[in-house]
């Protein structure tokens, strides 16, 4: 029992310190080889967007306002999709310790009250909204 406890400590301290560095992290993504950059952080907000003079068109205001607006989302898209990977990078061990994606309790320990398991599961189904 000792040694579940002293696993259990373990993974805590790991989630703890992967959280911390996914909370300082900052990734990049970027459109129109690099006319748009857009900056995420590790939770996942925009914290930057930066478009070079280049990007925009004074001769035809209206087709440059189109394209700059599909090169921010295609930016916003792969610092997204870059921030997703290093979610899953960060906390993905972490989910698969604890049975992976759709089951529950612990490895070896189906079905532990308190965890997640099948009994503790509503009468009739459902889910319960626990805050």
């Amino acid at each position: 029992m000792q040694q579940l406890l002293a696993a259990a400590q373990q993974m805590q301290s790991q989630l703890v310190t992967a959280q911390q560095e996914l909370a300082d992290a900052e990734v990049e993504g970027s459109a129109g080889g690099g006319l748009v950059t857009a900056v995420v952080n590790g939770q996942g907000e925009l914290v930057d967007l930066s478009i070079a003079a280049a990007a925009i068109d004074p001769d035809d205001p209206e087709e440059s306002a189109q394209t700059l607006a599909d090169l921010v989302l295609a930016a916003v898209r792969d610092a997204y999709r870059a921030v997703g990977d290093l979610q899953q990078e960060k906390m993905g061990p972490f989910a698969a310790g604890l049975g992976g994606a759709g089951e529950a309790g612990l490895p070896g320990f189906p079905g532990l009250p308190g965890l997640g398991g099948p009994e503790d599961d509503p009468p009739g189904g459902g889910s319960v909204s626990r805050s």
